[in-house]
């Protein structure tokens, strides 16, 4: 069974989010650490669009998550978090946050992103150009790396995909080198453009 025919079967064939049935698709639920059922939703394109870009952001379309906030599914909770805490300047998304409650490895998962934060909060990861890194984002190693703890050297040139980003340090992200989940530090690495 594909993922898509696992998703509409889990959620009766409608956005896991608001209920809509119209244009429908899969949404991996950054940072995507396993992708999969358990790291993606079925979500229509109307969830999608403001999720994806902050300033689409209807307050009153997320009241939908007075349903949703309640699901199974670790996906749809952390969407769900996430959502209500970017509209949480409506008082009624505050009340439903101090309803809602997420397991530890929920909570992480869901603070990855910093979505939760105010802008003065955030911490803003960038590589060696300044240019701003996100969750799931491709970078590439600009010199060799000695990997603490082991003998391997990361080489230069290699690249690293989805990258995770320390919620607590600007400096720090992780990625997978040769199967080996490492820290690297954000002077030695350069964001690989969408077509690399």
């Amino acid at each position: 069974m594909s993922l898509l025919q696992e998703l509409q079967d889990r959620s009766g064939n409608q956005c896991e989010l608001c209920s809509s049935k119209e244009n429908l698709s899969i949404y991996e639920v950054p940072p995507i650490s396993t992708g999969g059922v358990d790291g993606s939703l079925l979500a229509c394109s109307v969830c999608v669009e403001q999720i994806e870009n902050p300033e689409a952001t209807d307050a009153n379309h997320w009241r939908c998550l007075n349903d949703s906030m309640w699901s199974e599914f670790r996906a749809v909770k952390v969407v769900a978090w996430r959502m209500l805490h970017r509209v949480k300047k409506d008082g009624w998304s505050q009340d439903l946050l101090d309803m809602m409650y997420l397991e530890d490895e929920e909570l992480r998962f869901a603070e990855a992103t910093g979505d939760h934060l105010d802008e003065s909060e955030k911490i803003i990861h960038r590589d060696v150009n300044g240019a701003i890194l996100q969750a799931g984002d491709n970078v590439v190693l600009i010199k060799d790396l000695k990997v603490k703890g082991s003998s391997m050297v990361a080489k230069q040139g290699t690249a690293v995909r989805r990258i995770s980003l320390d919620p607590e340090n600007a400096k720090y992200i992780e990625g997978k080198v040769e199967g080996t989940q490492i820290v690297i530090i954000t002077d030695y690495v350069k964001k690989m453009s969408e077509k690399e």
